[in-house]
């Protein structure tokens, strides 16, 4: 134990260890609040399809050379949330279709231009890093540090400032429509929060399985409370738990990054599903 602790410490020296400590728990903070709304408006798979339309961003500006991948892949993966919300209230393609289409068709075409244009010699590395994550997260510049904290900070305040209305929005869209809140307006917001978190979050936890950062503490939380307020605090602080408990197990034990993160979720989204159980 003792040995595990002095580890950790000398690790901690490293400023680029603490520098992805700060953007783990930043994205984790951020993912948990905005899980909640999703979770609740049944808009748990727009993470899903968003996170592979980064993909396929990422895998462009990677044939392109292009050194600022988040520059690149911020801006289409927000345009993708804003096409995916309108295209989802089509009569004629429902929400969960459109998901699908844009998920898979993003996926292949990533993965198709990574193969047929990238100069890499090790295309399968490049590609399995980016679904599942790896140690980039340990290799952030300080620009992309402070890119990271700074619409984390925007996330957040939006969230807070907007926190009303999304409360409205997300229990009861018509009824908030009809005293006067402009929910199309609001539902724009949180998509575009949630593109943004996404985008920051695949180099804590790859494209795949970011996903599960946004729902399992929101889940977990939602076992045990019931209130709207209660939930969303409880969701950030079960997020940030399982982010710093997750890389401090990677950075002891080399395991990866994300996985560890995400396995630490379900088992307190386990142990939450039992205190629940009980409770009731």
């Amino acid at each position: 134990m003792m040995s595990n602790i002095e580890k950790l410490r000398f690790y901690l020296q490293f400023p680029f260890v603490r520098y992805a400590l700060i953007v783990g728990v930043l994205i984790a903070l951020c993912s948990s609040l905005l899980g909640v709304t999703l979770v609740l408006k049944r808009y748990s798979f727009i993470g899903d399809g968003l996170s592979h339309v980064a993909f396929g961003a990422i895998a462009i500006a990677t044939v392109m050379n292009i050194a600022d991948k988040t520059i690149f892949t911020m801006p289409i993966t927000i345009i993708a949330a804003v096409l995916l919300l309108r295209t989802g209230q089509n009569a004629k393609i429902k929400g969960d279709a459109a998901i699908a289409m844009l998920s898979v068709g993003s996926l292949a075409i990533g993965y198709m231009i990574m193969n047929v244009f990238s100069t890499s010699a090790n295309i399968s590395g490049d590609v399995c890093s980016t679904l599942f994550g790896s140690t980039s997260i340990l290799t952030l510049s300080q620009s992309e540090v402070w890119l990271c904290v700074t619409m984390s900070f925007i996330v957040i305040a939006l969230f807070i400032i907007y926190y009303n209305r999304i409360f409205a929005v997300t229990f009861d869209e018509n009824f908030s429509k009809a005293t006067g809140v402009k929910a199309d307006r609001y539902n724009l917001l949180i998509a575009i929060m949630i593109a943004v978190i996404i985008v920051l979050g695949m180099n804590l936890v790859g494209s795949l399985l970011i996903s599960a950062l946004i729902i399992f503490p929101a889940l977990s939380a939602m076992r045990m409370i019931q209130n709207f307020k209660g939930v969303v605090i409880c969701s950030a602080i079960i997020s940030v738990c399982c982010a710093l408990a997750g890389m401090f197990v990677s950075i002891l034990f080399s395991t990866p990054v994300g996985s560890t993160i995400v396995v630490a979720d379900m088992i307190v989204f386990f142990i939450c599903s039992v205190i629940g159980s009980l409770k009731r």
